[in-house]
């Protein structure tokens, strides 16, 4: 014998949804009329119905993307943290700052498609490694020897040559521009 709980309107959510409290009546339930995404798909519009007084209002949902730091704490992402610690790597380096935010808007695209809501700082460093190695290559060893935890010659050298076995698609390009150059 199976028995079935019917919950009142209001009491039914989907799973992780929480209640929106309508600015005038105060009542906890509302409808979606109609849903826009805004700021590049980084935000959603929402406009509601209040299903007591029957007014209506709108809201506005971010998704949050959280890091877990070494000491526990936890804190919102930011793309110019990313650029920071990656233009250490990057002095002395061609590499504009057109290029770093494009480079941390790759690392949060990246971090965002795995469908986790919180993740670790090593994560996001490792999450830097391979947009950096296709912007710079000097700048990817560098970056790379900080969060591989390199301690000797042998894994620059290791590196290095994992790099020249599997070049990226941005040395291919400048070593044809060179060519190119050479033959003019």
């Amino acid at each position: 014998m199976v028995f079935r709980y019917c919950l009142p309107p209001r009491l039914t959510r989907k799973k992780g949804e929480s209640a929106v409290i309508c600015p005038f009546c105060r009542f906890d339930d509302s409808r979606v009329i109609d849903s826009r995404p805004t700021d590049e798909g980084t935000q959603i519009r929402r406009r509601r119905e209040c299903t007591s007084c029957a007014r209506r209002f709108n809201t506005s949902e971010t998704s949050v993307l959280l890091v877990i730091k070494r000491s526990g704490a936890t804190e919102p992402f930011s793309r110019e943290k990313v650029i920071n610690g990656v233009r250490k790597a990057c002095q002395g380096r061609p590499v504009n700052d057109d290029d770093l935010a494009l480079l941390a808007q790759r690392v949060e695209e990246s971090l965002r498609s795995d469908g986790v809501a919180e993740v670790e700082a090593q994560e996001v460093g490792m999450a830097i490694l391979a947009p950096l190695r296709e912007l710079d290559e000097v700048a990817y060893l560098r970056y790379a020897s900080v969060y591989r935890s390199f301690s000797s010659l042998e894994d620059f050298e290791g590196e290095i040559a994992l790099l020249r076995a599997e070049p990226s698609r941005n040395s291919k390009a400048l070593k044809d521009s060179r060519t190119q150059e050479l033959i003019k």
